[in-house]
């Protein structure tokens, strides 16, 4: 080698540890060799030739070509057959093979290596005409297709015309002499499009093959599957090269793919599809609906037993579920591929469950094998059985196909994929509806709330992209008949244009017209996601709790494992048309009660919800009435959720939204004071109308989000922050005589200086006093604030001084460190930033670890210097979010907080984190 890096690899040369050099499909091919099993010869280039081929402006590297020829060498040898041969043909495969799964992303080619003289030797050698010519009309297909930038649907055309030509319906129905004429029709196609012949030189083919393969890797279709997954761009492919075998010679051969456990339900038995006289692409490309692979069984049972065997030897060497590729030509079995298979969610966790329970795995390897993303998975809707009852009763259910990935949608049907992303983008729920789908489709999919389509069976591209998404999925739903122009398609007498709605079942494979009523399943129904996250409790140290403001979210967050509630926003409390009515007709009095308490002194708040001075100004009086009736309000509101919470934490934030959230629309307001004095201009509905637009007026921020909200709107407003604070000591002395536990934490936002702190604790502090000796009752509680400046964080001594607990609001401290207004930026240039890699990824879906994450980390150091037992969690959309997640365990937070779905999620992850930190 003189030094000179290997570039190419046989199959004998590599194991499955190499993945990261010969991408997952040449380290398993490789691995498979080594266990010796039947897999056709072949070699890998590496990945990195292929990062190779691009740093060089898209040049094959010098001496590659010389390293596949002497490869080529040693492959004829292996088989007795050589390339370019017309008399005893090898004909190769060229296949992408990235690190990580990407099915139907990048770029196959099959039966390269033939021509018009090759194809008479391909002949003699299959002993047939037909399967020779049916190998050269795919060919020029997919080459046409792959390597010269043809669309599939132009020789689609001419596939369909020549069977009805023929008088046939399915391509292996033709005969070698309409084989013969649709070759002739594919080249001149290619001369007509390209303006070129396709290259019958097969070493040609092969170098333009190769180079195609290396374009795969950044095709759009790629690298809009990277960036959905979070896959790195600079990872490259390999690229495989294969002694072709045929399963399209007769009954005798065919193509297949195999799960060895159900994919969707992860139940443990051999699920897959066979094709006889088929090659593997007609499989996966849906092109042909296949037949269980039990039918194998019936019609070859020594190569079922066999394929059997050797499916579960895999499963057993790998310790993982398998999803392998295998063809049998003239009853010999060949495997051709084996990764680790794609799976629902629900798959995964009973799995991974099943595997520790069966010996194959441990409690930690069980841990690390479900993405915490996919518990979310488990959520899916399902349709209401009443309302899908009904459907059904009443002739909604238009067509039954085949399930492919669990999960119910109603969306509106659209039958092309970039319309389908388009609307998508628009924020619109499309259902893409397809007769088959392709990679190309991949935005559409991405877009979309589900897939249905006509044809194709549960190892299509469909299927098994849907699956990984965690996107419900009908495939094969043969009755759908699409119209000619496709514009619609009709089913059970029922047509269905683009625009209808429609809803799909992902699990029952059911088609329904127009909207069902969705559900999502609890948690105590899947036994196995149960006890996985038992077990991930047993790992990790982190705490998670939920965010949750009301006595149902309560309620959810604990059957979801909630440890606590690490954020109640009082402010949704204040929400709903009857209390937004008190909580304006405080606002409308507000400036003169508190600037007649500064003249005259504070009313007693903490009577003001039985009894009045009878000398208040009306406006004074009216405030402390609307105030009053909001205590009520809270006492009831904090009352349910602390008793149902018990003795775990609650965190219950302050009012901390701007006073103008809780006023109509300056619009509607414009709109019914126009009306009312045009109708009626001495009504007194007109007087408060006029009223509410002067307070919006007075109210109306350049900046919200920086403006007069969180503890300034307390410092300005205290009456507001008092009545809270004794509606949250009021709840928990009345729940604590009653004997139930209680742990609240009241939480003072947006403090960016420690003076705010001060100020507020000393006062909300009197009133929580009083109100124990008042009920004789001792609360044990904590005062606490809300991070969500830089300038908090970087103070966070001080304030720590005066705080029981931090809670990071990474949301706003995300938008204040980097200066961005989330909405705005979200609408014009924060995907833009994404796309073109100006930042890596989403700052308010994945915690900013360099920048924000610098922040937490000072305030977690400085405010722990002054309190070594400081409490310190956040509660933001990051605490579901696992790379998040695993930040918040580095640095050594109590707990994270998210949303009552996502907790499963952040259980795992926060266990997955604790894992890591060991090794």
């Amino acid at each position: 080698m003189n030094g000179k890096k290997k570039r190419v690899y046989r199959f004998d040369e590599g194991n499955a540890t190499m993945r990261n050099l010969l991408g997952g499909k040449g380290a398993n091919l490789s691995e498979m060799v080594k266990m010796g099993l039947p897999v056709p010869p072949g070699f890998v280039i590496t990945t990195e030739v292929s990062l190779e081929y691009y740093d060089l402006g898209k040049k094959m590297p010098e001496g590659l070509w010389e390293d596949i020829e002497a490869n080529m060498r040693v492959l004829e040898a292996s088989v007795g057959r050589k390339f370019g041969d017309a008399k005893q043909p090898l004909l190769v495969s060229v296949r992408s093979g990235a690190r990580f799964s990407m099915p139907g992303m990048m770029d196959t080619i099959l039966n390269l290596g033939i021509n018009d003289d090759i194809v008479e030797g391909l002949v003699e050698l299959m002993g047939e005409k037909r399967s020779a010519m049916d190998a050269y009309r795919r060919f020029l297909q997919i080459f046409g297709n792959v390597a010269m930038g043809m669309e599939s649907s132009e020789f689609e055309k001419i596939l369909d015309e020549q069977k009805i030509n023929a008088g046939v319906v399915l391509d292996h129905e033709l005969g070698p002499e309409d084989l013969v004429e649709l070759v002739n029709k594919y080249k001149e196609l290619i001369i007509e499009v390209t303006g070129k012949p396709f290259p019958s030189d097969p070493w040609t083919q092969l170098r333009e093959a190769v180079i195609a393969v290396f374009e795969s890797w950044n095709n759009q279709r790629a690298m809009d599957y990277r960036n959905y997954r979070g896959i790195p761009h600079d990872l490259g492919t390999g690229v495989n090269i294969q002694a072709m075998v045929f399963g399209n010679t007769g009954q005798n051969s065919g193509t297949g793919v195999l799960f060895t456990r159900n994919p969707a339900t992860g139940e443990n038995y051999i699920y897959g599809e066979y094709l006889p006289n088929a090659q593997g692409e007609d499989v996966v490309a849906g092109v042909r609906t296949p037949y269980p692979v039990s039918q194998l069984g019936e019609s070859h049972p020594v190569i079922y037993e066999k394929l059997m065997g050797l499916a579960k030897q895999l499963e057993t060497h790998y310790r993982d579920v398998q999803d392998v590729e295998f063809t049998v030509e003239q009853e010999r079995l060949y495997l051709l591929q084996t990764r680790g298979a794609q799976r629902t969610a629900a798959a995964a966790v009973k799995t991974a469950v099943d595997m520790v329970v069966e010996g194959l795995i441990t409690k930690k390897e069980s841990i690390q094998r479900v993405e915490p993303d996919q518990l979310s998975m488990l959520f899916v809707p399902r349709f209401d059985d009443d309302d899908r009852k009904r459907a059904v009763s009443e002739g909604e259910l238009i067509a039954v196909g085949t399930p492919a990935s669990p999960g119910a949608a109603t969306g509106l049907a659209v039958f092309d994929p970039n319309r389908a992303a388009e609307a998508g983008m628009r924020g619109e729920s499309v259902i893409l509806v397809r007769a088959e789908t392709t990679p190309d489709d991949i935005n559409g999919i991405l877009q979309s709330v589900g897939i249905l389509t006509s044809r194709g069976g549960t190892t299509s591209h469909a299927a098994v992209v849907t699956r990984g998404l965690g996107k419900p999925c009908i495939v094969g739903t043969e009755e759908i008949k699409f119209a000619r122009d496709g514009s619609f398609f009709g089913s059970r007498g029922q047509v269905i244009k683009e625009g209808d709605e429609i809803s799909i079942d992902g699990a029952t494979g059911e088609v329904f017209k127009k909207h069902i009523t969705t559900v999502a399943p609890n948690l105590d129904e899947l036994n196995e996601a149960r006890q996985l996250l038992s077990w991930a409790d047993e790992f990790r140290t982190l705490g998670v709790w939920a965010n949750a403001d009301t006595e149902s979210d309560a309620k959810r967050a604990l059957s979801m494992g909630a440890e606590g509630i690490g954020l109640c926003r009082t402010e949704h409390m204040f929400l709903g048309p009857e209390r937004v009515a008190v909580v304006q007709r405080m606002l409308l009095n507000a400036a003169e009660a508190e600037n007649w308490q500064s003249a005259h002194g504070e009313v007693d708040l903490l009577s003001i919800s039985d009894s009045l001075p009878e000398d208040l100004p009306l406006g004074v009086a009216t405030y402390y009435e609307a105030l009053g009736e909001l205590e009520k309000l809270q006492v009831k509101d904090f009352t349910d959720i602390l008793n149902i919470m018990g003795d775990r934490p609650v965190i219950i934030r302050l009012l901390d939204a701007p006073l103008h959230e809780f006023l109509p629309r300056y619009e509607e307001l414009v709109r019914k004071s126009t009306e009312l004095k045009m109708s009626n201009p001495n009504d007194e509905e007109l007087q408060e109308t006029e009223r509410l637009l002067e307070l919006l007026e007075q109210s109306r921020e350049a900046n919200p989000m920086l403006g007069h909200r969180g503890c300034r709107l307390g410092i300005s407003f205290p009456s507001v922050y008092r009545m809270q604070v004794k509606a949250i000591m009021t709840a928990c002395c009345e729940l604590q005589l009653k004997g139930q536990s209680v742990q609240p934490e009241i939480m003072i936002p947006l403090t960016s200086h420690v003076n705010e702190m001060v100020i507020l604790r000393e006062r909300l502090t009197k009133v929580a006093k009083t109100i124990q000796d008042e009920r004789g009752v001792g609360v044990r509680y904590k005062f606490g604030t809300m991070i969500e400046v830089p300038r908090a964080a970087l103070t966070a001594d001080k304030l720590a001084s005066e705080s029981d607990f931090f809670s990071f609001g990474t949301n706003d401290l995300t938008q204040t460190t980097f200066g961005y207004s989330r909405d705005d930026a979200e609408g014009k240039f924060l995907r833009a930033y994404i796309e073109d890699g100006v930042l890596p990824e989403d700052p308010f879906l994945t915690l900013d670890a360099e920048g924000v994450g610098s922040l937490i980390q000072i305030a977690v150091e400085k405010g722990r210097k002054v309190k070594p037992d400081l409490e310190v969690g956040i509660c933001g959309e990051h605490g579901g979010d696992p790379a998040s997640i695993d930040f918040c365990h580095r640095t050594g937070l109590n707990y994270v907080s998210s949303s009552p779905f996502r907790v499963p999620v952040a259980r795992l992850a926060a266990a997955q984190a604790a894992l890591r930190d060991d090794k």
